[in-house]
This record gives structure tokens, sequence and C-alpha cells, in this order.
């Protein structure tokens, strides 16, 4: 029965009775994997100026609501419906229908509600990950409107591609443990497109730009991130198996061998001084790497698949410049790439006997002899990556010449601060730089009236006024 039986007439639980250990774990990764969310606002806005932080906070938890929204509406059938073909499912799961306590298209021992449900916080995460393409400059609603979209049009039929057992990337095979193509890649080169869309922000390669207004945000962003990336990966096997625990050892091991290789490049570039931001990407960076290999790969070789990702982002620290777009938060360089670099090098790592460690799954890459598996991750990459950013722009550029959508803010507004401009009576910090029409500014405390605020003296004017820039 699609739903798993009448509640009423039958106990619904007995079908996974001496298994339940297994939709108790994956249930437990969800939890976990729910802090990436928050975790991204909060690096995203330690990134950005004081001025347009709150609006990265704010776009974490809205994304998760419409995200939610589209894979309750549609998302999920479109994506694992067990009818349709290779490229998009059908509507047959529409709204839901059907979907419950059956055995999941995904795994027999998880119940459908389950998977359904960690299934949805993967395209929550990558369409947060696609936000920061926006950095600065991109209006809230269209950001969000275009969110609804993107999973539809873009997130489903890449997951559909690789996840689903019609997918024809899951049958090529091409090996993508985690995300690695639908996660990484795609969100990388739609930020891509996003920010060339947009254009570059006012005063783009003013030292001011590049500085991030918080590293402690960065830091306990990058930490959530990463609680939540063992999550992502440990359940990405769909069972509590030994597979699972590899994967959960490789995905830290990756992003500690990553940190590493970030702050040995910055020593380099730095003559011997240390960036906390770069080891927080490093960090990432490395995670990136072995998403799509986490299931699939030995202990060292994760490791080296981690600094190798590393290595190859740091050192490609000016890629924006060179490519000429304003792409503030790297989210191409860290995802977009780094997923490319993670997708090649499965190819080459990815071992039988980790991946049979499930008891089922057989995952040779040229490290067993097939050294196929290499052109087949090269296939992978190319499909997925212009897929992404070509549907992508298109949907953008149809957005940006609808009449009142406002895909990037007005000058105002923009030098102004998403914060102040788009959010009312709040912001990041204990107070805020009121403008005047006339031009001049005052520093307004927060609960304080403006006749008490008198008393602030021009010494803390000055430093307001820098703080805020």
């Amino acid at each position: 029965m699609p739903e798993g039986g009448n509640p009423t007439k039958v106990d619904v639980n007995a079908q996974y009775t001496g298994v339940e250990y297994n939709y108790v774990y994956i249930i437990t990764c969800v939890f976990i994997v729910f802090l990436i969310l928050p975790g991204i606002g909060l690096l995203y806005g330690g990134l950005a100026r004081r001025k347009h932080a709150l609006a990265l906070l704010f776009q974490s938890f809205m994304v998760l609501a419409v995200s939610t929204f589209q894979w309750l509406f549609w998302g999920y059938s479109l994506t694992y419906s067990r009818d349709g073909g290779p490229y998009i499912g059908t509507l047959k799961n529409f709204g839901l229908m059907d979907v419950m306590v059956a055995p999941s298209p995904g795994s027999d021992v998880i119940p459908e509600v389950v998977f359904c449900l960690f299934q949805l916080l993967f395209c929550a995460c990558t369409v947060m990950i696609v936000v920061g393409g926006a950095f600065e400059r991109g209006g809230l609603l269209p950001s969000l409107i275009f969110s609804f979209f993107w999973a539809t049009i873009v997130y489903c039929p890449l997951a559909r591609w690789t996840w689903s057992s019609a997918g024809w990337l899951y049958n090529l095979p091409a090996i993508d443990f985690a995300g690695g193509g639908p996660v990484h890649i795609a969100s990388g080169c739609t930020a891509l497109a996003y920010a060339l869309i947009l254009g570059k922000r006012r005063g783009y390669g003013e030292p001011s730009l590049r500085k991030p207004h918080n590293t402690t945000l960065v830091f306990i962003g990058t930490v959530m991130i990463w609680t939540g990336w063992l999550g992502f990966n440990g359940g990405s096997n769909l069972t509590a198996s030994m597979r699972a625990m590899v994967a959960v050892f490789n995905t830290n091991t990756a992003g500690c061998m990553g940190i590493l290789g970030w702050v040995i490049v910055d020593m380099i570039r730095h003559k011997g001084r240390y960036t906390l931001v770069g080891a927080c990407e490093g960090a990432i960076a490395g995670l990136v790497g072995i998403t799509p290999a986490a299931g699939c790969v030995s202990l060292w070789l994760a490791a080296c698949i981690g600094f190798i990702t590393s290595v190859v982002c740091a050192s490609l620290q000016n890629v924006n410049e060179w490519i000429g777009v304003d792409e503030g938060l790297d989210v191409f360089k860290l995802h977009g790439i780094g997923g490319m670099v993670g997708a090649f090098l499965t190819g080459l790592f990815a071992s039988e006997k980790i991946s049979a460690l499930d008891g089922s799954s057989l995952s040779p890459g040229a490290i067993d002899g097939n050294g196929i598996q290499v052109a087949k991750q090269l296939a992978e990459i190319g499909a997925i990556a212009s897929y992404s950013f070509v549907v992508s722009a298109a949907m953008l550029l149809i957005l940006k010449y609808i009449p009142g959508m406002h895909l990037r803010v007005d000058k105002e507004h923009e030098l102004l601060g998403l914060d102040r401009a788009l959010f009312f009576d709040e912001q990041i910090g204990d107070w805020s730089m009121a403008t005047h029409a006339h031009g001049t500014t005052s520093p307004t405390l927060i609960g304080v009236s403006k006749d008490s605020s008198a008393s602030v003296s021009k010494e803390e004017c000055r430093e307001g006024k820098a703080s805020d820039i």
C-alpha cells in the first residue's frame, strides 16, 4: 500500500521491527543537518559588511520556509516519484500524496516520510548556498521567488539525475555519495550566474568591501556548518551501517586537512601570518571536496581529498578578478570549483572495499582499476555545471526584466545597507547611523530616544561611522 497501511486496522510499525535503529539514526541526522542553515546565515553575515548582515540571517530562515513549501508542493514528487524518466519525475506525489510510512525509494528500512524530510534539508541547504551570489545588492523578495523556481527547475532535475534509481547519472554510473554535483557544483555555478547578472557592487575594488565585519560570526557559522555536515554526509547512505560510520570519519578528516592546506597557502601568501577566515574557508573547502566521496574512499585518501581541494581553492584566491565577476562570498570558488575537484578525485580514489561496507554497494574508481570512472565523473561535472549555470542565468534574466521585480536593490538602498533599507527597527549591533534628508548623520542608540542621544561624544560618532563602513 502506498501509505504503508491503514493505521486504524494494522500496526504500521511492525514492518520495521528489528531495523528501527536505521530510521532513528536518519532522523538524528536530520536534527544535525538543520544546523547548516543558520550556520550559513552566520557565516555569510560575518563575511558581509555590518549594514548587510541582518539580511543574510533573515534569508537563512526564509529560504528554509520557501524550500519546505516547494518540497511539499511538488519538489519531492519531481525528484523522487517512483514513475517518471531519467531526467525528471512526475506529479504522482504532488502535495505529498501517498507519502507516509511505506518504505522509501532510497531505502527499504527508512519510512518515506523520514526520507522526504532528510532530502528536504538537502534542497534547503543548497538554495541557501545559492543566495550568496546576491551578496549585498540582491533584493530579498526576488531572491525568494528565484529560490522557489530554482529549486523546481534546477535542483529537482539534478537530484533526480544523481540519486533517483531512474536517473541517468545514477545509472551511468557517476559516483556522488552525498551531493558533490546537485549541491555544490550546482550552487557554485548558480551563484556565479547570480553575481554576473546582478553586476558588481557599488564601490567594487575598495578595500572595505573585502573586510568581514565579524570574524567571530564567521567562526561560529563554520562550526555549525561543520557539525551539520557530519549528519549531511553521515546520513547519506540512508542506513546506520559501517559505511555511514566511515563517511562521518572521512568528513571530519577532510575538514581538518582542508584547514591545514589553506593555512599553509596563507602562510606562504602572507609571509608567515595567518587568517582565521582562511582557516574557516579551508574547512569548508575540505568538506566540499569529500562530499561526493565520503562513503567511497579510505581514511587516508579522504585526508588527501580534503587537503588537495583546499589547496586548489586557496590558490585561486583571485579567481573572481580573473573572470571579472563580483562574487564576494566565494561561493563559486569554494562550492563550484571545490565540488568539481572533489568529484574528479572521487573517480580516482573510490574503492569497492569502502562502498561495500553497507553490505550491497560497489563503487570502484581508478584506484580499483576502473579508469573509465574518471570520464564518467567528468561527464557529471560538465552536465551539472553547464545546466545549472545556463538555466539559472536564463531565469535571472527573465526576473530582471519583469517590471517591479527589482532583482537588484536601487543605489540608495545598497549604499544605505539592506538592513536599514528593508527591515523595521532592527539591525546587527547596538546602534545605527540615521541618515537625515539633509545628508548629516547622527548616532541612534537602540532603545534610547533621540533626545538622549545628544550626549554621545564626537569620538563615539567617529568610531560609529568607521564601524558602520
